[in-house]
């Protein structure tokens, strides 16, 4: 069955937007290598019919992007995801959505929008529009993506084909702003690429911004992400100057976040999770000189996790224990609150320094039911009160609105807040 649109990978930036097009009317397929056929794992058993054979939604569900009630909805809305490439031949547009992880070198991989890219162009049809949402260096849409979908398909970018850029303003959870009140930037290879994109993401979206080329829309992208980087890293920095200091940093940006122009809030944490890789642009197949505040900020952010455990350390001798063979619980292993996503958090790197350190570490988080550190299971506490009272020290990585703080300060023995989320004096803060 045709689709107008194909979303080219399902992860954080592909589901949410494949969930705003089909909220949107739009007929949506989902396109991604990973997925597994399997007839009994997708049916939708509210009419009694058999849907057929679908992925596994237990697939969808391992990203921690979608719940398993508005994954339904979105089947039940006519989404259908699929691991069969020959579908994206019959969409009118095509977005894609592929991971771009990090590789050891600090560069970011483009090997799975290579293979998006490949895929995508066997079966590329004239006249479709193909929008690229992945975070990607300046120059990436056209400079490798045109390439591969003009070598696989022999149609041309421009002429053939409309192509286009958009960074994804995906943030999950939020919310306030989704995909129909966040303005979309959209940037073509030629004005009427441009056009074609912004027809198609103003069915989605209340305001449509256009770019004036690819790179320019890319490179909104850059300047977004470094931006949240940068200034976290100034808050995380303060942090630490205001500990020293004896300054209570969080009532600091109470009173600073009261001034109406030229500042907005950000505030400090263990780390900095999320899929947002920050960029210097410095390594190849870049020649421009790095971004020095980035790479000041990375530095700074990637310190944190050390940080808060010197802090711990402190508390812990303070009362007089040691890290080793303490009992300390973690609290919030997720990235951000209230969701199941974990990419990037903070928590993975600081449960495994305590485990080296000696430490006898457990977890609690509503949101993950399972949680392993060096291969190796972290229990899981069933009763968060007991557990928090027989801890030597419990730590709070990330404020879940299920927490009572108020209730966790008063059973805990020693209570450490990297959120600064807790009533002033209930507990020792960041």
């Amino acid at each position: 069955m045709p689709a107008d649109l194909a979303v080219i990978g399902l992860g954080h930036i592909g589901l949410p937007l494949a969930q705003a097009a089909v909220a949107a009317g739009v007929a949506t397929l989902g396109y991604d290598p990973g997925l597994a056929t399997d007839r009994s794992a997708a049916r939708l058993p509210a009419d009694g019919t058999d849907t057929g054979a679908l992925p596994d939604t237990g697939t969808l569900m391992d990203t921690g992007v979608l719940t398993a009630a508005e994954l339904r909805r979105m089947l039940s809305g006519g989404f259908r995801p699929t691991a069969d490439p020959a579908e994206l031949g019959r969409v009118r547009t095509a977005v894609i959505c592929a991971p771009v992880p990090q590789g050891a070198d600090g560069a970011l991989d483009l090997g799975h929008l290579a293979d998006a890219a490949r895929a995508l162009a066997a079966r590329l049809r004239p006249h479709t529009t193909v929008i690229l949402e992945s975070p990607v260096p300046p120059g990436t849409t056209e400079d490798v993506l045109r390439a591969l979908l003009e070598e696989g398909s022999g149609l041309r970018a421009g002429r053939d084909f409309h192509l286009a850029y958009s960074p994804s303003r995906t943030d999950p959870g939020n919310r306030t702003h989704g995909h129909a009140n966040t303005p979309k930037v959209i940037g073509g290879l030629t004005p009427a690429c441009t056009e074609s994109a912004a027809a198609f993401y103003g069915r989605l979206t209340d305001k449509v911004v256009r770019a004036r080329g690819l790179r320019e829309a890319e490179t909104v992208q850059l300047l977004e992400t470094n931006y949240r980087h940068v200034n976290i890293a100034l808050v995380n920095e303060m942090a630490v100057l205001c500990h020293d200091l004896g300054v209570d940093l969080w009532d600091v940006i109470r009173c600073a976040e009261t001034k109406p122009f030229g500042f907005q809030p950000f505030r400090p944490g263990p780390g900095v999770g999320g899929h947002g890789v920050p960029q210097d642009l410095s390594g190849p197949p870049h020649t421009v000189r790095p971004l020095r505040m980035v790479e000041l900020a990375q530095q700074v952010n990637g310190h944190m996790p050390r940080y808060v455990i010197q802090r711990a350390a402190t508390l812990l001798n303070e009362h007089g224990k040691s890290v080793r063979s303490a009992r300390i619980l973690l609290l919030g292993v997720t990235y951000k609150p209230d969701l199941a996503d974990q990419q990037g958090s903070p928590a993975r790197e600081i449960a495994t320094r305590l485990l080296e350190l000696g430490a006898a570490v457990s977890y609690h988080d509503p949101y993950v039911p399972a949680w392993s550190v060096l291969g190796h299971p972290v229990p899981r506490a069933d009763s968060l009160y007991e557990a928090a009272a027989e801890a030597d020290l419990t730590l709070l990585l990330q404020h879940h609105r299920t927490y009572d703080l108020q209730g966790l300060s008063v059973k805990a023995q020693l209570l450490l807040d990297t959120r600064g989320a807790t009533p002033a004096g209930a507990a020792h803060r960041l």
